[in-house]
């Protein structure tokens, strides 16, 4: 899954990194280096723009808010749980089937937290024979230190308790993509913790590597059952590295690039 991530490069180097013809430096976002569900965030989607004479996509960069919330919601309450969208499951869902044919976007970030806990340790606590854990989290990357471009969708929900004009009648919104994590090696792994991404969580976002960047943002592509199907497959293996951070990250309200500081080894009392 993917429930915490960073991305420190500001709306200009992401605007270089994926050709964008438009942003509005008034909604650009600063670093964040502990972005967590229903913040706002950058995304990149090819989208004619709005009273423009041609309908003509164009790549921008816009603020969305993390947490997709259906066009047909009766309210937003739901958005914290759909901040995920499994692969498998895109084109049946109601909630992503729409986004899925229509409204697809890329999510750019440095990398993706996750939480690791010993094999053995969750089998316990499953069981009810253990206290929660105190898990280990890590930081996994492109190993090339390349921007990560996570697939994403995206939705509009209007908020029919306010007035047309209202700043906040419309609502945009985005979840994450993700698909099995990989099973083979990482491309650089940590000396004493997990060989591979699933050894640290079963899931992973679905990164696109550049070649499928305008595929996948191409609006005029609805095929959901043939071409955007294989644009859902999983990217090359051992294009990822993961490393141990601070615990400090567990908690929402830190925030500093000191959270991607790489530790020489899991913090004590952590488990893997």
């Amino acid at each position: 899954m993917c429930g915490r991530y960073a991305v420190s490069r500001g709306p200009e180097e992401l605007a270089e990194a994926f050709g964008v013809e438009r942003w509005e430096p008034e909604e650009s976002l600063a670093p964040d280096f502990n972005v967590a569900p229903t913040k706002q965030v950058h995304v990149v989607l090819d989208r004619p723009l709005k009273d423009a004479p041609s309908r003509r996509p164009v790549r921008q960069l816009r603020v969305l808010r993390w947490g997709l919330v259906p066009s047909w919601a009766q309210n937003p309450d739901g958005a914290a749980r759909m901040i995920n969208a499994r692969s498998e499951t895109l084109a049946e869902k109601p909630s992503f089937r729409r986004p899925f044919a229509q409204r697809r976007c890329i999510i750019p970030a440095d990398g993706y937290y996750e939480w690791v806990t010993a094999h053995d340790e969750r089998r316990l606590e499953v069981e009810g024979r253990k206290k929660r854990a105190r898990k280990q989290p890590y930081f996994v990357l492109p190993a090339d230190g390349s921007v990560f471009a996570m697939a994403g969708i995206y939705e509009f929900w209007r908020d029919r308790t306010l007035p047309d004009g209202h700043p906040q009648a419309w609502w945009a919104t985005c979840s994450v993509i993700t698909t099995e994590a990989e099973t083979g090696p990482l491309a650089v792994a940590p000396a004493d913790g997990p060989r591979s991404l699933s050894e640290i969580h079963p899931r992973m976002p679905l990164m696109l590597t550049p070649d499928r960047w305008d595929a996948w943002l191409d609006p005029g592509n609805t095929d959901t059952e043939g071409s955007l199907q294989q644009l859902l497959a999983p990217p090359p293996g051992g294009l990822m590295r993961a490393f141990p951070v601070s615990t400090a990250v567990s908690n929402v309200r830190n925030n500093g690039p000191e959270l991607l500081q790489e530790l020489a080894a899991p913090e004590e009392g952590t488990l893997f």
